[in-house]
């Protein structure tokens, strides 16, 4: 497969092109698809959620409604009146039993209104209740249901004269409006049927249901799902199902086909919690066609694609087949023959940079000459410069034989640190050098000046010991400790000091050179950090003025200042704070590289 598209240009293009179009369109396919379904399913989450809520809203309708009614039942003065009277009254007695049948007549989700005296007489009620499973639930749920205000039941089954009714009732206990003596309570019981009935007309998606659970999570009504999961726990009915901890929330339950998306909100105060389950197959459908849509779309445009760019090959690669047979028979040692020009695109460009080949040999050739001559004559010059500073190291080292021979020690020392001195500012022409390196070289400096002026100033170092054999750019601390000393120390009348601080700072070494000097005037300052951040990437040249000269004292300064942003980066160059009659400070950063750390 190599050899075969080694031999191509046009092969190379082809598979190059193919990659280059077949990716991306299946990319694209793939992630329109994604988009495409992810769209769908959110459509159908939302709308699963929109549905909710309105049954929600129509729910709570119907509780506060409830609730509304229980409480003007018991303020009704009739009620309290048959309640706290000691005696039954039958005309009270019938004309509270029409009152309670009207009230239920009027609201078809109300199945049953019932009000039970605690001194025995008969309980009111608009329906006959032959058999009720309220008390057992209550006993059940070791409920007192006469220390709450209100309080809504669990579904339990009712038998009446008209048949069986499965309900949920809010029940409140009656007090007396005067001495708050409870003297009865009173249940409100919602048709189950009229519960479903709200759910089912909310057309909730097909092949899915709705549960509504009240706050223990049991079942309390069943829309499109089995009817035998009432009253019975969730848990039960959906094992391994998430617990609904959030007022509302969407969950995944189940693998593979009978996967199914929960959609879940909670009625406030109630605790009750509406739940619908969509099978994931239902938009599923809908996300096959859209797959099948968007493959579709892909084909043709793959299709479309690759006979354009077949042509496309073919049409730019012709000209290239053509010249490389051209090429194929020239020989290298004769002229090489013209060739004609048809084009002005890149292939054209080609061909005439081909024909200008020829003339070029020529120049090629006298220039391969010339650089071998200098590069004979620049390895002479290297060759002269390596020997020209042992002569002199040779010399320096007669020189201070000669004095240790005369027991001059001040000359032989003098002698010894220049030579130090010079040795280490050639270096063999390495640019780095480590710490310990620079501040001997800066100690050298200092010891040949103190010879120099005696007594006119003290240099010492505090520098981190962790810090000595890192290798930093070289003559960096000689050129501003001179600078401390000719134009701070030697012009102050009495002695001075300088001092060189090394430390670790973060992931960078810190240093400082301060001196006790007359410091610089402000304007001054000002000047030579200006010329520092103008000049700090350009060469000095004589055509730049004062920059360019060394009697300006700010020569140094700009060197080094270049030196360390050229090597560092522009976060290292020089920073400088003086005050006239004070001193001067001198800090820059070196950062610390990987595998530095001290």
């Amino acid at each position: 497969m190599r050899r075969w598209l080694a031999k191509s240009l046009k092969r190379k293009l082809t598979l190059l092109l193919v990659f280059a179009i077949l990716v991306p369109m299946l990319i694209t396919g793939i992630v329109s698809y994604r988009i495409a379904a992810s769209v769908t399913e959110e459509k159908a989450k939302q709308s699963g959620m929109n549905t909710l809520k309105q049954v929600k809203d129509k729910l709570e309708f119907v509780i506060q409604d409830v609730e509304n009614m229980s409480i003007f039942l018991i303020g009704e003065k009739d009620i309290q009146l048959y309640l706290d009277n000691k005696t039954e009254d039958v005309t009270r007695y019938s004309l509270i039993i029409g009152t309670l049948t009207n009230l239920a007549f009027s609201k078809k989700y109300i199945s049953n209104i019932t009000i039970k005296p605690l001194d025995g007489k008969p309980e009111l009620s608009n329906s006959t209740i032959l058999e009720s499973g309220l008390p057992p639930l209550l006993e059940q749920f070791k409920m007192d249901y006469r220390k709450t205000s209100k309080w809504w039941t669990s579904l339990y089954t009712n038998y009446t004269n008209e048949g069986v009714k499965q309900v949920v009732s809010i029940v409140r206990p009656i007090r007396n409006f005067y001495n708050f003596r409870e003297i009865g309570w009173i249940s409100v019981s919602l048709d189950q049927k009229e519960i479903e009935r709200f759910i089912n007309e909310a057309a909730w998606e097909k092949s899915g249901y709705v549960l509504l659970l009240d706050k223990e999570d049991r079942i309390i009504s069943v829309s499109g799902g089995d009817p035998s999961w009432l009253s019975r726990p969730i848990a039960e009915v959906m094992p391994h199902m998430e617990q609904l901890n959030e007022a509302s929330g969407v969950l995944q339950y189940g693998k593979g086909k009978e996967q199914k998306t929960i959609l879940y909100n909670t009625i406030p105060n109630l605790g009750w919690k509406l739940v619908g389950f969509i099978p994931t197959r239902v938009y599923g459908a809908q996300n096959a066609y859209v797959l099948s849509v968007t493959a579709f779309a892909t084909g043709i445009a793959l299709v479309l694609a690759v006979g354009l760019m077949l042509l496309f090959v073919q049409w730019v690669t012709k000209p290239l087949t053509v010249l490389t047979k051209y090429l194929r028979h020239v020989n290298p040692d004769d002229p090489i023959p013209l060739y004609p020009v048809r084009s002005t695109d890149e292939i054209g460009l080609l061909v005439r940079s081909y024909n200008k080949l020829g003339d070029k040999i020529d120049l090629l050739k006298d220039q391969v000459q010339k650089n071998e001559a200098k590069k004979k004559e620049a390895d002479m010059q290297a060759l002269q410069a390596q020997i020209n500073p042992h002569f002199l190291y040779n010399t320096l080292s007669s020189i201070q034989w000669i004095a240790l021979m005369n027991k001059d020690k001040q000359i032989a020392e003098m002698v010894g640190a220049l030579s130090d001195f010079m040795r280490f500012s050639l270096n063999k022409g390495e640019e780095y050098c480590q710490l310990r390196q620079e501040i001997a070289h800066a100690q050298n400096y200092a010891y040949i000046q103190s010879i120099r002026f005696p007594d006119q100033f003290e240099l010492e170092f505090f520098v981190d010991p962790s810090l000595l054999d890192l290798p930093i750019l070289k003559l960096l601390f000689q050129p501003l400790i001179e600078n401390s000393l000719i134009h701070g120390i030697q012009k102050k009348k009495e002695k001075g000091q300088v001092f060189v601080h090394g430390e670790r700072n973060g992931d960078a070494m810190k240093f400082v050179v301060e001196d006790t000097g007359i410091g610089i005037e402000e304007a001054t300052l000002r000047n030579i950090r200006a010329r520092m951040y103008a000049d700090a990437d350009s060469a000095p040249s004589p055509r730049n003025g004062d920059a360019a000269k060394p009697n300006t004292g700010s020569y140094g300064l700009l060197n080094v200042h270049r030196r360390l942003r050229l090597h560092y980066g522009s976060e290292s160059g020089l920073t400088i704070d003086s005050q006239a009659g004070r001193g001067t400070r001198i800090s820059f950063l070196i950062p610390l590289k990987e595998g530095q750390q001290p």
